[in-house]
């Protein structure tokens, strides 16, 4: 078996395991009916999904270290079928935060292996074709899941979707594609202590975070308010295909990203989403479906595209061996984003309305924006600094 056929296998199970992230979004709005709930609650059991992710990245890093990445995937696979069939068999919002929690246990633990165990498939010498590899199949799966159920919903509608089967047995062909993977981790003890590993923080991590931390709030607004907001005005139908094109089209904007320095890349993703949320609020507001639409296109070449792969390559570039623990401070941080502006948000729409909601999560983005590009200076020209923390 040639390297090319591990790589594809592991690429394979990333898109799976990320297509189970977002694969219930289209139902949102259903599941809410279903309990009567509102746009906060959704919100909220939205962003159980976090809950799972940082404790595994802030503690659990260097899992795969200890136990090996083969294992480490293989639970992050068995952990999207538990969630998807819980919610085949209870299609209820709180059935979805026990998923959510479920689903982000499994994609923490995938985030902080899948750069390091593709490096090492590939060898160690090509980290920027690993990365785009790793990118390039998140980056798909991201976006495939609500695209399959609004098409899956547009066939037939039901609360267990066609997307749904489709997602099991791709999982367990991956589970057996994976099982044939060789294991690559470093011997090591496997004690308690030794697994309990923080993650890795230096400039490069918490400045390329930085920028994913504000792309992917503005994809959490996306994937949980938006739909909420399509339903008030009776384009329920079509969340799945902004969804998927607020995250899967950032891939055709990979290649372009790939060939800037990590630095330009994500400095180019950042100037690109501003406006992108400016059409997109406005879309929002005046219940007008193409300018959402377009508004999600153009934020998924920032979040996606320039600033998701440019930062991944800068932190993998400046991590040293730490590479799967420096995923983890990265993907910690693009949760954070994922989750805190988005629940904030989402009681704001409760309390305050819709448009005041907007207007204050694009406060964020001018501010937070402001402080990355103004800090950009610290960067070398290849996009890396000193380190300031190896812990």
């Amino acid at each position: 078996m040639t390297n090319k056929k591990y790589n594809t296998y592991l690429a394979f199970a990333l898109c799976v395991i990320t297509t189970s992230v977002n694969i219930q979004g289209p139902l949102y709005a259903l599941y809410a009916s279903n309990d009567g709930y509102g746009v906060l609650a959704t919100t909220v059991a939205f962003s159980f999904y976090v809950l799972g992710v940082i404790p595994v990245l802030l503690a659990f890093g260097g899992l795969s270290d200890r136990i090996g990445r083969k294992k480490t995937i293989l639970i992050s696979l068995g952990l999207s079928i538990a969630a998807t069939a819980l919610m085949m068999v209870y299609p209820y919002t709180r059935a979805l935060a026990v998923a959510r929690f479920m689903l982000g246990v499994g994609t923490a633990l995938m985030a902080a292996t899948a750069t390091a165990y593709m490096i090492e498939l590939i060898g160690a010498s090509d980290t920027a074709r690993a990365t785009t590899w790793v990118t390039a199949s998140t980056t798909i799966g991201f976006g495939l899941g609500p695209a399959l159920t609004t098409v899956s919903l547009m066939v037939y509608e039901t609360q267990q979707p066609a997307s749904f089967f489709i997602l099991l047995a791709s999982a367990l062909l991956s589970i057996f594609l994976v099982w044939q993977l060789p294991e690559t981790a470093p011997k090591r003890a496997n004690t308690i202590k030794s697994m309990l590993k923080l993650p890795y923080f230096n400039k490069e991590v918490i400045w390329y975070g930085g920028g994913i931390l504000i792309c992917w709030a503005t994809t959490g607004l996306v994937l949980s308010i938006i739909p909420s907001v399509l339903a008030t005005h009776g384009l329920a139908k079509y969340a799945g295909i902004s969804s998927m094109l607020a995250i899967s089209c950032g891939l055709l904007f990979q290649p372009m990203a790939q060939k800037l320095d990590p630095q330009t890349s994500s400095k180019l993703g950042i100037l690109i989403l501003l406006p992108a949320y400016a059409l997109l609020a406005w879309g929002a507001l005046h219940a007008n479906l193409p300018a959402i639409l377009l508004a999600a296109f153009l934020a998924s070449s920032s979040c996606y595209g320039f600033v998701y792969l440019g930062g991944l390559s800068g932190v993998t570039r400046s991590a040293g061996n730490e590479q799967a623990r420096a995923s983890a401070g990265y993907f910690l941080m693009a949760y954070m984003g994922f989750s805190v502006p988005v629940i904030f948000t989402g009681l704001i729409v409760d309390q305050y309305g819709t448009t005041i909601a907007f207007y204050a999560f694009g406060l964020f983005l001018i501010l937070s924006a402001l402080i990355l590009l103004g800090s950009h200076s610290m960067l070398k020209p290849d996009g890396t600094l000193d380190h300031i923390s190896h812990n």
